[in-house]
């Protein structure tokens, strides 16, 4: 009856059964079987949770079977399916991208590595969204100096990334801001470091459609630069 159940999709009646036929079926040829579909069944209902400690359980239980690999891949798309939207944790993305890359090293020659590259991209990008969005609302709030070391990590952490350049301007932008709500005598080697990244910005991103808007910052720090000086300069001659 839970096979028949199994067959016709009804995942509640069949995981029921299979659970009463446990004790049964343990130690037999058909236990293996039965309890890779009973994990099969969690995941249908989407208890995905239950269902990734029940694949992992299997391949403990059955490191030889040769439903293993399968039940691997399972397990780390159980975290993917458990992934949430971008403003909240994202710790199970975390996991299905390192369980995906697992499966990948130990299986370099399954048909499911070009399915587990690809969920490995879109969880990186996810993680890399979430990290953006944090920055973001540092700069929105006016914490730009935490917003310049937020959209630094950002770099560091997707070097790769296509939204690189934007990432150096929006730290231009956050160090220019941050700059010039300093006090007088803290101005002009801030207005420096906007100078050196925006260096820096020339040097990695010479093609970037973003360069212009960079270069401005430049004519706009080294203005703020000579009037700082100039002003610093009048005051001392007056004294």
């Amino acid at each position: 009856m839970a096979e028949q159940y199994y067959a016709k999709k009804k995942y509640n009646y069949a995981q029921q059964l299979f659970e009463e036929i446990f004790p049964y079926l343990k130690g037999t040829n058909r236990f293996e079987d039965m309890y890779f579909k009973y994990a099969y069944t969690s995941y249908y209902q989407e208890d995905y949770a239950n269902a990734e400690n029940l694949f992992k359980s299997f391949v403990e239980t059955f490191p030889n079977s040769s439903k293993a690999e399968e039940a691997e891949y399972m397990r780390a798309y159980s975290f993917y399916q458990q992934s949430p939207r971008v403003e909240l944790d994202q710790t199970n993305t975390q996991k299905s991208i390192a369980l995906m890359q697992v499966f990948i090293n130990q299986h370099p020659n399954s048909a499911r590595v070009k399915e587990a590259t690809k969920i490995i991209d879109e969880g990186r990008a996810k993680l890399e969204e979430k990290e953006f969005k944090a920055a973001q609302q540092y700069y929105n709030l006016g914490f730009y100096r935490a917003a310049a070391v937020a959209y630094s990590s950002l770099m560091e952490t997707y070097p790769e990334s296509e939204r690189a350049d934007e990432y150096k301007l929006n730290i231009i932008k956050s160090y220019y801001k941050f700059a010039q709500m300093s006090i007088p005598e803290r101005q002009v080697e801030r207005f420096e470091k906007v100078l050196s990244e925006v260096e820096d910005f020339n040097d990695r991103f010479t093609d970037s459609k973003l360069a212009t808007e960079a270069n401005n910052y430049k004519t706009l720090s080294s203005n703020n630069i000579k009037n700082i000086k100039d002003e610093q300069a009048k005051k001392a001659t007056q004294l």
